[in-house]
This record gives structure tokens, C-alpha cells and sequence, in this order.
């Protein structure tokens, strides 16, 4: 994953300070990631969810509000509409220097910014809000004891998450003329909620509100013990992987004119111009190929030589069933463990090469079901004639051309 940081201005010319997470190779589709009340692009969930989402080929924009971060201006003079407005600010700013965005995504109050600005992005098909409240005035009991002096004088420092922040009057009305049901029912586009039953910032009764209002296409998904902040990694990388995987079934297709053809027997791979994420495509499926982080990979897929491996095991399962249904042996199932290494030639007794190193395959078969000694025995000799072992004992040329 690359990140780049970008800025972009607003209506009232502030300089608004983002990060777009870019994943290995030429983005799938751009998200606009809007974070939760008072918070920043760099908070956790949202660096997590981001990097749940490159890993899936989504390129990522989050970006701090006005007065919040790294962004200018001063939060006093902000409300939730200005938020709105920030966000359709970085919507024109991808639009002008990468694509629109096709998913919208918001944290806690950010999400419902997102619902409120969505109707505008005519290039989003997909939304999704996480912990968001059903109206925004529900933050104004983040302000606790600050509230009446608020109304009163006009203006107050008030606490929030143990930071203090000038609020002014505006902002509570502002928070109060604001009415989601309309921009939610005008929506046209699916709809994600994810919310975590115990979230004791936003209660959960919030999303439930936020779906009877939602038309179709919609979709609940409980984060099931997580924060209202999502403060652990396992919860927030769950929710980007759901959340990319949700979002697949509404992004345009690959334009499989424009790809390379893959026929028959052949597979075709793609990498980017940094990173080792491989794309590859075998007929009609789908899978990544990566290297570890201690070669310089991200780790988003097996390695060519596990795929090599992989072939090699599934290939003697699949001989091994074959053949026990033809027999009718009682074999209920079959796993078969690879484990490939480079080796010193004289280590080995059976080999023809003396000098330097060797390529060996270690497999182990596991049969379950009720075999007698003898087949199981049979079954093992059976094993090499997996056609992929006897291509690896067999002669091979590679034939390679430049197109």
C-alpha cells in the first residue's frame, strides 16, 4: 500500500490535509472515508479500514475536517454542515486529480455526514456508515454540563474525549435543523450500516432507525463486540474486509474486452509498477499472489512457490478421490500437506544431481475412512500419479515470447 499526502480547499479556502491509501497496482474504484466526531484521518479504525479496503484494490481518501488535524481553520466556526460541505469538497478534489468516488464511507457522526452528502455524489453507488447516529443532533449529549452555557453565552469550551475544543452556538442549531429521513429515503444507492451492540457512545437502536428508514439495497452487519471507535484491530480490519466484499457486488465488473484473454489452460498475471501484488486470472477465477514483508511484500496472497505447492497437493487429493471412487474404497476424505524448500544435493540419496541445491516437495497424506493397510499403502503409490507430480519429475521447457 502507498500513501500519499494530498491537499485539497474548501468552500471557505481552508486547506484541508488528507492521505490517499493507494493499493499495489491501478485502483478497482476511489472511497471517500469521513471520520468520526472531533476525531482525525489518523485514527485507527480508519487507517485499519483503510487498509482492509487497498488490500481489496480500493484506493482510499481520508481527510481531516476543517479545524481538526492538520487541516486549517478554526473548529469553532464549523458545524455539521460545513462537515457536508468539506466532504463534497474532497468528492470534486478526486473527481479533478484521480476518479469520483463510487463508495462513501463515514465513522460515528462522519457517517451521517455521508448520508447527508451522498444524494450530491452522483458517481457513489455504494454508502456505508459505521456506529453513525440516526440524527445528528444525538452528539449533543457528548457536551454534557457545556449545552445551556452554549445557548446562553453564545459560545464555550466544552471536553470532549478529554480534549477541550471552542464550540459556538451555532453549532447546536445547526445540528438541530437537520433531518435525516429525507436525504436516507432519496438515497438510490446500497446501503451499509455496521454498528457494534455495545457501543455505549451511539446506541445501537440508531442503525435500527437507520434501517427502516433506508430503502433497498440495504444491509445490517453487527461488529459484535466491538467499540464504538472500533480501538481494536481485529474489529476495524473485520469491518473494511466485510465492507469491500459488500461493496464488490455494486462496483462496475472488469471490462473483460479490456483484459487479457484468458482461454482455456491458460492463466494470465499482472503486476503493478511497485509492490509485488500479482493479480492473477485463471479462465474465469480470480486470485492474488504476494511476497512476505521480510522481501519486501505486503502478504496478500501466497507466494508463486505456495501456489506451485498448492498445485501439487490439491492435484494429489483430487487423484486420491478419483481413484477411491472408482475402487469404491471407503475414503471419506483426503488432505495432503506440501512443503517446498531448496535443499543441498549431496543431503539427498535418491537424487541426480550431486552438486549444489535441489528443489524438494515434502508431502504428507492424511486419508480418513475405514482402509486396510494394504490400500492405504496403495493409495500412496497412487499418489504419484498426480499428473502435477509427474509433470514436476517430467522434462520441462518454459517458452517465452514478448507480445
Amino acid at each position: 500500500m502507498q500513501n500519499l499526502s494530498v491537499s485539497f480547499s474548501n468552500q471557505q479556502g481552508h486547506a484541508l490535509s488528507g492521505i490517499l491509501d493507494l493499493p499495489e497496482g491501478e485502483p478497482i474504484a476511489f472511497a471517500l472515508f469521513a471520520h468520526c466526531f472531533t476525531c482525525s484521518k489518523n485514527i485507527k479504525a480508519a487507517t485499519n479500514i483503510a487498509r482492509a479496503l487497498t488490500d481489496s484494490g480500493i484506493a482510499v481518501l481520508r481527510f481531516d475536517f476543517t479545524g481538526l488535524g492538520q487541516s486549517e481553520g478554526e473548529f469553532a466556526d464549523t458545524n455539521f454542515s460545513s462537515n457536508v460541505e468539506d466532504l463534497l469538497a474532497a468528492v470534486d478534489y478526486l473527481a479533478t486529480e484521480h476518479r469520483a468516488p463510487s463508495i462513501l464511507v463515514g465513522h460515528s457522526l462522519g457517517g451521517t455526514a455521508v448520508l447527508e452528502a451522498a444524494p450530491d455524489v452522483s458517481s457513489a453507488v455504494a454508502v456505508c456508515t459505521i456506529g453513525s447516529p440516526f440524527r445528528p443532533a444525538h452528539v449533543l449529549h457528548l457536551l454534557s454540563g457545556s449545552e445551556e452555557e452554549l445557548r446562553q453565552r453564545g459560545q464555550a469550551e466544552v471536553n470532549l474525549g478529554g480534549r477541550p475544543f471552542l464550540m459556538k452556538k451555532q453549532f447546536i442549531e445547526d445540528l438541530e435543523t437537520k433531518s435525516p429521513a429525507s436525504a436516507i429515503g432519496s438515497l438510490r444507492k446500497a446501503l451499509l450500516i455496521m454498528h457494534a451492540p455495545l457501543d455505549d457512545v451511539v446506541d445501537i437502536d440508531n442503525a435500527s432507525k437507520l434501517f427502516v428508514a433506508a430503502k433497498h439495497p440495504k444491509s445490517f452487519v453487527s461488529l459484535d463486540k466491538g467499540d464504538h471507535l472500533l480501538s481494536q484491530e481485529r474489529d476495524s480490519r473485520y469491518a473494511g474486509r466485510v465492507l469491500a466484499s459488500w461493496a464488490s457486488r455494486y462496483l462496475p465488473e472488469e471490462d473483460e474486452g479490456a483484459s487479457d484473454s484468458t482461454a482455456t489452460g491458460e492463466v494470465v498475471a499482472r503486476t503493478g509498477a511497485t509492490g509485488f501484488r500479482t493479480d492473477v486470472r485463471a479462465g474465469r477465477h480470480n486470485l492474488i499472489a504476494d511476497e512476505p514483508g521480510s522481501v519486501g511484500g505486503n502478504d496478500l496472497g501466497p507466494t508463486p512457490y505456495d501456489l506451485l505447492s498448492a498445485a501439487l497437493a490439491a492435484c494429489t487429493s483430487m487423484t486420491l478421490q478419483m481413484y477411491a471412487r472408482h475402487k469404491k474404497l471407503a475414503l471419506n476424505a483426503a488432505t495432503v500437506r506440501v512443503v517446498h524448500d531448496k535443499v543441498h544435493a549431496d543431503d539427498c540419496a535418491d537424487c541426480e544431481t550431486s552438486e549444489g541445491r535441489i528443489d524438494e516437495f515434502r508431502r504428507s497424506i492424511s486419508l480418513e475412512g475405514e482402509l486396510t493397510e494394504k490400500q492405504r499403502q496403495r493409495m500412496l503409490e497412487i499418489a504419484d500419479r498426480c499428473p502435477v507430480h509427474r509433470t514436476l519429475h517430467g522434462e520441462i521447457k518454459v517458452r517465452s515470447v514478448l507480445d
